[in-house]
């Protein structure tokens, strides 16, 4: 599963960051990344950084299991969960792309806070918030489920972490400066991750 794994995470940064990034150039000029934002230390800066370093971990978790150097979990193999770990990753996968789409042309890769798009609140963004991260928290638990070692649970807490830390100290405070009460009454009624849960 390890294989799997790679060609999973591989697939992912083609579609999800490459084929995307190429797609909002060729709409509006731009690639739309944006990279790591704040100070070096600061708590923007370690949300950049600490999710970089968490896809790093998620894609290093499956190759060192796939040289033998780190073994999985015994009872994290069963056939049952490593299915769920594929259908997981496929579901993410496509969600990432389906909400990619949704968001059109604001699409970005990290904030400027010196640019405005628009706030997109219909489709799945009329249901979360942060779909997208959402999709990509949903791969990585299956990418997980897959490859299930010590480092590859320890890079999912890793990537759930510093997703939270992104959006509650660098998107929402950006959103809420952009939009005002308009982000203010979508926030009230549209969860964070998921329907109706991290309301603000």
């Amino acid at each position: 599963m390890a294989v799997t794994a790679l060609v999973f995470y591989a697939l992912f940064g083609v579609l999800g960051f490459g084929w995307r990034s190429w797609l909002q150039y060729h709409r509006t000029g731009s690639t739309g990344f944006r990279g790591v934002t704040g100070r070096l230390g600061s708590m923007e800066w370690i949300a950049g950084t600490g999710f970089l370093v968490a896809i790093a971990v998620g894609v290093a978790a499956p190759a060192l299991q796939l040289a033998a150097m780190l073994h999985p979990i015994g009872i994290l193999t069963a056939p049952a969960v490593q299915t769920t770990g594929i259908v997981l990753a496929l579901a993410g996968i496509f969600g990432t792309l389906y909400a990619q789409n949704q968001m059109g042309e604001s699409w970005r890769i990290g904030v400027d806070p010196t640019e405005t798009t628009d706030l997109v609140q219909t489709g799945v963004f009329g249901l979360v918030r942060n779909p997208i991260f959402t999709a990509m928290l949903v791969f990585g638990a299956g990418i997980t489920l897959l490859t299930p070692n010590p480092l590859a649970l320890t890079g999912f807490v890793l990537l759930l972490a510093t997703i939270e830390l992104q959006v509650r100290v660098v998107e929402e405070p950006y959103l809420r400066d952009c939009h005002g009460n308009t982000y203010r009454t979508y926030s009230r009624n549209v969860g964070r991750f998921v329907p109706r849960v991290g309301l603000t």
